[in-house]
């Protein structure tokens, strides 16, 4: 079984990882909200000491110009895509932020270079708060899976899906899938956001995480067969309870907003995910820096239903100032922490 080090990648909220050409190829939340930037490395354990490459920056006004949250890189149909959300303000009239999700492609071998595109916003026929898209490809068919604001539902956001006419339009209504109604999911905010697929046997599973993004923040999970009409929301299952969250004893909290690649053998499915180690957080947690990428072994039950276990305790050092460290961690990244 794999063995990992944590944390993996300091001060990257919502990290994404993916394995492609023999590469994990990372992209995360940049701590500032200004950029996107890919990194990649042979093992997972070298993405924290690996170059980082900015590949685009936030526009200087208007659409995508701030808080530039969560990108996700893809491949599809032989190109590079990056789905992400921007503001155009802070807020909105109703007191929502202005988020909507835009796509970046390139068609290079290799994603780091400076030819991305913008291929513009993710239209959805309701115009309002939107972010975390996130996508697969199933049987030939790409499907698209996102958080949105329903203004009349309450609450900030619930998940959507719908199949795709290319990577960067809709092609069929949105149809919702979960929106925040268990008291864990409603705890300082009733969020369902960050979804993520996973595949295993004949299921098809979405992780998602709720609530605040301090301690509260925990993951989710939908369920379906493969082969079933995905678009229609009786194809899936709900858990009524978190199938990942904080754990005091190993100094972990909130953890959310993951990603599921597979370990260097190619056969161990791997939960990275980001994740606090302290509870006194100064002001809004969304800016505390100090949510870092982790991984975790993801492990299968008898019935065919995943077991991400509680999020293991540290054993690297990480800061712990709100201080944005260099892209390299600095001179501390990768040591071992005294206690192990």
């Amino acid at each position: 079984m794999a063995v990992y080090n944590n944390p993996l990648v300091l001060q990257r909220a919502d990290p994404w990882v993916l394995k492609e050409q023999g590469e994990y190829w990372f992209t995360a939340s940049d701590p500032e909200y200004n950029v996107i930037a890919i990194r990649h490395a042979s093992t997972l354990a070298d993405l924290q000491s690996a170059p980082e490459t900015v590949v685009w920056r936030k526009h200087d006004e208007g659409a995508a110009s701030k808080y530039i949250w969560a990108p996700e890189l893809h491949r599809v149909n032989g190109a590079w895509y990056i789905y992400f959300a921007g503001a155009a303000t802070d807020f909105e009239a109703s007191g929502m932020p202005t988020h909507r999700m835009f796509v970046l492609e390139n068609t290079d071998e290799d994603p780091t270079t400076d030819n991305w595109v913008e291929k513009g916003q993710i239209i959805t026929p309701m115009d309002s708060f939107s972010l975390d898209a996130t996508s697969t490809v199933i049987d030939g068919v790409q499907y698209l899976v996102w958080a949105q604001k329903d203004y009349d539902i309450p609450g900030n956001s619930n998940l959507y899906i719908a199949r795709m006419k290319n990577p960067w339009t809709l092609e069929t209504e949105p149809v919702m899938l979960t929106k925040p109604e268990y008291d864990w999911e409603c705890i300082d905010f009733l969020v369902n956001e960050g979804p993520a697929f996973l595949f295993h046997d004949d299921k098809i599973f979405i992780t998602y995480s709720a609530s605040g993004t301090g301690v509260p923040y925990a993951v989710g999970l939908l369920t379906a067969d493969r082969g079933a009409d995905l678009l229609d929301p009786a194809s899936w299952t709900k858990s009524p309870v978190p199938v990942f969250k904080t754990c005091a004893e190993n100094g972990q909290y909130g953890p959310g907003h993951n990603s599921f690649t597979k370990a260097e053998d190619g056969e161990t499915d791997l939960m990275i995910y980001h994740c606090r180690n302290y509870t006194d957080i100064k002001g809004d947690p969304l800016f505390d820096p100090n949510r870092h990428a982790r991984v975790g072994v993801v492990r299968w039950n008898a019935d065919g239903t995943p077991d991400f276990g509680v999020p293991e305790p540290d054993t690297l050092w990480s800061p712990s100032t709100t201080e944005v460290l260099p892209a390299d961690g600095g001179p501390h990244a990768g040591e071992r922490i005294a206690a192990v």
